[in-house]
This record gives C-alpha cells, sequence and structure tokens, in this order.
C-alpha cells in the first residue's frame, strides 16, 4: 500500500494539531462519562481497569497509574462498583493485595460506546503505510513516556510552570 501525499508541516502545526485534537479529547472523555454514568476520573480508572485485561490490576497500582491517593482511588472504586463496571477481588498471591476486575457486561456496554470511533479510526489508519504507522505508534508512546515524566514532575512541584502572580499561598 502507498501512503498519500501529506502535506508539509512544521513542528509548531504538529503541537497545535495534537493540542486540538487533546482539547476534543477531553470534551469528549466528559460526555461518554455522562452517558455511562460516570465522571471522567471514574471513566479513567476503568480504562485502565479495560486495558489490564485478563491480568487484573491492583488498587494500588491503579491508584499510581491515575495519579491518585488510595483513598481516592478507593472512592473511584466504590462508585465503579456501584454502577456494576467493575468489582475487587482478593489477589490469590497475597491476599491483603486487592485487584480490580471489569464486570464483563461493562466491558460490552463500554467496547460499544467507543467501537464506532475506533471503527473509523482504523478506517483513518488505512490510509497510512505501514512504515508511517510505526511513526506513528513510536511517537505516541514515546510522547506518553513525556508525559508520565513531566505529570511526575508537576505533582512533586505544585508550582512547576506557574508564573509567580498565578500562585495562590494556601495558609
Amino acid at each position: 500500500m502507498d501512503g498519500k501525499p501529506r502535506p508539509e508541516a512544521t513542528p509548531a502545526q504538529a503541537l497545535a494539531g495534537m493540542d486540538q485534537l487533546i482539547a476534543l479529547s477531553l470534551v469528549g472523555q466528559q460526555d461518554i462519562a455522562q452517558r455511562l454514568g460516570l465522571n471522567v476520573t471514574d471513566l479513567t480508572c476503568l480504562g485502565f481497569v479495560l486495558a489490564a485485561g485478563d491480568d487484573p490490576i491492583s488498587a494500588g497500582a491503579l491508584a499510581r497509574q491515575a495519579g491518585l491517593t488510595t483513598g481516592a482511588v478507593t472512592g473511584v472504586l466504590n462508585r465503579l462498583e456501584r454502577a456494576g463496571y467493575a468489582r475487587r477481588e482478593a489477589d490469590p498471591a497475597d491476599r491483603r493485595r486487592v485487584r480490580v476486575v471489569a464486570d464483563p457486561a461493562a466491558v460490552a456496554t463500554v467496547t460499544a460506546v467507543y467501537e464506532p470511533f475506533y471503527r473509523r479510526l482504523n478506517e483513518l489508519f488505512a490510509g497510512y503505510t505501514p512504515d508511517e504507522i510505526a511513526v506513528l505508534s513510536d511517537w505516541f508512546t514515546r510522547a506518553g513516556g513525556l508525559m508520565r515524566t513531566y505529570l511526575e514532575e508537576i505533582r512533586r512541584d505544585e508550582h512547576a510552570g506557574v508564573p509567580r502572580a498565578r500562585r495562590t499561598r494556601s495558609r
């Protein structure tokens, strides 16, 4: 398959396109969360649970991935259980640990909501060569790593990137 001719773009144009995609994704996640009867944090955590697949994620690992405290994850898990999306189960290797498992019906519900968009994304990928898809995959993976590192940095320093005039003092 030959790739289609691509318009030239500068890094600034690519960043602007990425910013637009991220903004639309945030709005979309809010709409999808509302449709599923969840808030965005709960939907994000459910996404991590679903991504774990057949190897259930521990509550602690979920907290780390989501950047939440263990107490906050307890609240998330309570809401996901009440809504029927996930359940806690004891880890057979260590009964002190809790693993989180998605409810099969929840998987079907979430898949039904996302499937039309993922089908369209796959149609979009069909217009790219395997080499182009490899570049896209590499970029997403590396950009994700940069994002994780940056999030760790700003979580350590609450003022990172905030101009002095915008900082508020807590008493």
